[in-house]
């Protein structure tokens, strides 16, 4: 009996190692090309811009921290932030120097793979958007001295590759200076 059940087990382990060897002939294929199910892209599509927010008024800025060793400040229009269905977060930044020049840009961040787009900026006249400055989705810079849309990718607006909630919910962190770091409990 016992002799059955070893050339049994023997059979199964020949026909199941038969089964993995691809014929037996060796591959070329490169196994560091693997990706995980949830790792590969999909045939994403950002949602269409249309319409530009309206330029921000100092009322309705909510200022974030960067980092203590720059001089500048930043903060967000919270009239202008609204969280897409295609998982990108959008809204005017205001980045003002001590001397008083500001920049005010109009920008989507990507969470699902760190990237942000710039949609357009303050025209020269400083009466509405000059859309001529968009550019496509770049990977997000991190360490840098004004690294803006790393911190706030971080700190406020995603997390796990997805925004942290709704556009209310970004806002009250932001407003209330939680960060996502100081939301882990």
């Amino acid at each position: 009996m016992k002799a059955l059940a070893l050339v049994v087990a023997c059979v199964a382990t020949g026909a199941l190692l038969a089964g993995c060897s691809s014929a037996g002939k060796p591959t070329n294929k490169d196994d560091s090309a693997f990706t995980y199910l949830l790792d590969r892209q999909g045939n994403w599509v950002e949602n269409k811009v249309d319409t530009l927010p309206p330029l921000p008024q100092e009322s309705n800025l909510l200022p974030f921290e960067v980092s203590g060793n720059t001089p500048l400040q930043f903060a967000v229009d919270r009239k202008s932030l609204t969280v897409g269905t295609d998982g990108v977060v959008r809204f005017t930044v205001v980045v003002a120097s001590p001397s008083g020049a500001r920049n005010v840009i109009y920008e989507g961040i990507r969470c699902d793979t760190y990237e942000w787009r710039q949609y357009a900026g303050l025209n020269s006249d400083h009466d509405g958007w000059d859309t001529t400055v968009a550019n496509n989705f770049t990977r997000i810079e991190n360490g840098a001295l004004n690294a803006y849309q790393a911190a706030l990718y971080q700190d406020y607006l995603c997390a796990n590759k997805m925004p942290m909630g709704n556009a209310a919910s970004i806002l009250e962190n932001i407003r209330y200076k939680r960060t996502a770091s100081s939301l882990i409990h």
